[in-house]
């Protein structure tokens, strides 16, 4: 291989963001012209039933024609999600007890709605 095959894929700068099972790296590489574009890769863990593991990639290359667009349009998704849904993360993967409060619960049974709107007496009286 030579050298400068070898710098194609050099990383010229590399920053990782750990995130439960996903691993997301943004590494900047030069090309052939030794300009840079920059690469984010998504990995994700997988467990075997055997107890042993392996991950899947998922890579995006950005070049930088591309970026200033690219930044719009991920800052404007961005924004939109936690203008329309706020900065709390809501998964039944982290929140097993989680239940919406206009969402009836999954508890509730036909003796629940007929004691809530069922008038309370008091027997006493009677």
């Amino acid at each position: 291989m030579s050298d400068k095959n070898f710098n194609d894929q050099e990383e010229i700068f590399s920053q990782v963001l750990r995130a439960g099972r996903r691993t997301y790296f943004f590494d900047v590489r030069s090309t052939r012209a030794d300009d840079y574009y920059l690469t984010v890769t998504e990995s994700k863990k997988f467990t075997n039933d055997d107890g042993s593991f392996h991950y899947k990639k998922h890579k995006i290359y950005l070049y930088k024609e591309d970026f200033a667009e690219f930044n719009e349009m991920l800052k404007a998704a961005t924004d939109y999600i936690i203008n329309e849904k706020g900065e709390e993360v809501i998964s039944d993967r982290h929140q097993t007890d989680y239940v919406k409060e206009d969402a009836p619960s999954s508890e509730t049974t036909e003796e629940t709605v007929k004691s809530e709107s069922f008038t309370d007496v008091n027997f006493e009286d009677i």
